[in-house]
């Protein structure tokens, strides 16, 4: 069966910016092969610029090519025409942001009426491949103080270099955001432009702080793994504008055990052999109540003062409690803080802690000037 033929013609373009078209320089020396046969070639094409040949500017325009994977969207719907006369055309100029890559299908379809009242239509379809502009790689570092620290990737995957104008975190309403790419006068570390080559790589930190009730209630801290998502907004060479935004951020939810032990106060700076305290905060996350005894082991550099296997007052479920801790450095340099253990009595389940902080032990100029 033939197919039907119609009154109107369907002619569908892409509106974009032109390019420029660059020749790709190949020479030689004089003295090779070749001769000048290469370098003569290069100056005779037509898209290169007299006299910097080798610097690979362009002089012409390329026009772009004329001409949802997962969804279908309605993008246009014209009001009738009353009527068209012969070789007369109606032109209507759509906007559409594609949020998604690979290979989209533009449906067209036409409804007319013939001269003798008769309604007819037709379709046509044009396949788009939409191709990835960057590639962003994400890092999550949980700290010891419940911050949660997000270092982003950015790569210009294009052939072509970009601008980055925006890369900002849209943190959840969980936690708040703090960018660490900007000097302490709100200056960006980048500089005023940030500018990516082909295959560069740009990279981004921020530091998320959760909220004062999310931090008070562990089991929740836990399970919020929401970071938020990344909206990047860059320019062609020739300023054509792009936007990527990625979807929701997911990191691994800490897990901080029955039994948690964190420094709240630790001075950087202890002097050798002179007695220093520091805090630590002591959280019950269990659904029962806890009886602790803690011991305290000296370590090589570090003595601790205080009473090593004394039982600590009973922790309700979901509480916290400040302890004080006191000790003295027995060795100059960087010391980590090491040598608590708590025993819960109830499952005898041992907590030991050798990593809670660092402190760096300095030698006092008059203890020096004595033993002189």
């Amino acid at each position: 069966m033939e197919p039907e033929e119609h009154l109107l013609a369907l002619k569908v373009m892409r509106l974009t910016r032109p390019t420029l078209a660059t020749p790709l320089p190949v020479t030689c020396d004089s003295k090779d092969l070749p001769g000048n046969l290469l370098n003569v070639a290069l100056q005779q094409d037509a898209a290169s610029v007299k006299g910097t040949e080798t610097l690979s500017i362009g002089q012409f325009l390329l026009l772009p090519q004329s001409p949802t994977t997962s969804q279908r969207l309605p993008l246009s719907s014209n009001p009738p025409t009353p009527q068209l006369t012969p070789d007369d055309t109606v032109n209507i100029v759509i906007h559409h942001e594609v949020k998604e890559i690979g290979n989209h299908i533009l449906v067209c379809e036409v409804s007319y009426q013939n001269a003798v009242g008769i309604l007819k239509s037709f379709r046509k379809f044009f396949k788009i491949q939409v191709l990835k502009p960057l590639d962003v790689k994400t890092k999550f570092y949980n700290a010891e103080n419940d911050d949660v620290y997000l270092e982003a990737q950015v790569q210009n995957i294009t052939t072509g270099p970009i601008c980055l104008e925006k890369v900002a975190l849209d943190a959840s309403h969980l936690f708040k955001v703090t960018s660490l790419n900007v000097s302490p006068t709100g200056e960006s570390i980048f500089g005023k432009t940030t500018l990516l080559n082909p295959l560069a790589v740009c990279q981004f930190l921020y530091c998320l702080s959760p909220n004062e009730k999310l931090s008070s209630d562990l089991k929740s801290l836990s399970g919020a793994t929401n970071i938020g998502k990344l909206d990047i907004v860059w320019r062609s060479n020739l300023g054509e504008r792009g936007r990527l935004q990625t979807s929701q951020l997911q990191r691994m939810g800490p897990d901080y055990g029955d039994i948690r032990l964190s420094i709240t106060e630790l001075p950087n700076f202890v002097v050798l052999e002179e007695l220093f305290a520091f805090k630590c905060r002591l959280v019950n996350n269990c659904e029962r109540s806890v009886e602790l005894i803690m011991y305290l082991d000296n370590s090589d550099g570090l003595a601790w003062c205080g009473i090593s296997g004394r039982k600590l007052e009973t922790l309700p479920p979901h509480s916290s409690r400040v302890l004080e801790f006191k000790a003295i450095p027995l060795i100059p340099g960087l010391h980590t803080l090491s040598g608590i253990k708590l025993i819960d009595t109830f499952l005898k389940r041992t907590y030991n802690y050798d990593d809670l902080g660092q402190v760096f032990v300095i030698v006092n100029d008059n203890v020096v000037g004595k033993s002189i």
